[in-house]
């Protein structure tokens, strides 16, 4: 089958609001760490020699940005921060640790999407669905080309939702792993019927990081 558009999503490294445990909104999140800059700069090296991009983009939170510089360093590429990218707007909960939030809603946010799990937060769904339009509109402005997405581990989550075209609600019942500095690549081909589909190459791929700093 020949591939039409590539689309390589990036996890940010390692962050200080990973380590401390909170919720890395736009206030909260204060960047990497020197272990998750090691991680990014190691997952560079990888798509230097195996996945060649053409354009990079970013979610504009602060780990996202500083992964994506190390990326753009590493590959001659300029950053675009897209603001749908974003990871989910956590309201009041932005800074608070995750283990109170999940134990004042009652579990993490998939548990209901369609309830807000802090005050002034984005649902679940809410995040899906804008996420969603945000890499439906990238797809579609570079259709033909390979698009890198320095993002989080819920930009991984709504790839998987908008292309397997899962319905509202799947979230209770489906997960996606996304490790630090992750890959996970998604291919849109054409098969011999000219139909067009979408492939999963490969899944929260960390091989780079087993590699020496």
């Amino acid at each position: 089958m020949a591939v039409i558009t590539s689309l390589l999503l990036t996890r940010h490294g390692e962050a200080y609001c990973n380590v401390a445990g909170v919720a890395g909104g736009h206030k909260a999140c204060t960047g990497l760490t020197e272990h998750g800059r090691r991680q990014v700069r190691l997952l560079a090296e990888r798509l230097c020699t195996q996945d060649p991009a053409d354009v990079l983009y970013a979610s504009p939170r602060r780990r996202a940005l500083e992964s994506a510089a190390i990326l753009s360093a590493a590959l001659g590429l300029d950053v675009h921060a897209e603001p749908g990218l974003s990871g989910p707007d956590h309201g009041q909960g932005d800074g608070q640790p995750w283990d109170e939030i999940k134990a004042a809603f009652g579990g993490p946010p998939q548990a209901d999407p369609d309830r807000p799990y802090a005050p002034g937060s984005e649902t679940w769904n809410q995040y899906l669905t804008r996420a969603g339009d945000a890499l439906r509109g990238l797809i579609e402005r570079h259709e033909g080309q390979r698009i890198l997405i320095a993002g989080h581990g819920e930009t991984i989550d709504a790839a998987a939702f908008l292309l397997l075209q899962l319905p509202p609600g799947s979230c209770t019942r489906i997960g996606f792993q996304a490790d630090y500095a992750a890959i996970t690549r998604w291919y849109l081909q054409r098969n011999r019927l000219g139909q067009r589909l979408w492939i999963l190459g490969t899944h929260n791929d960390t091989q780079h990081l087993a590699s020496p700093p």
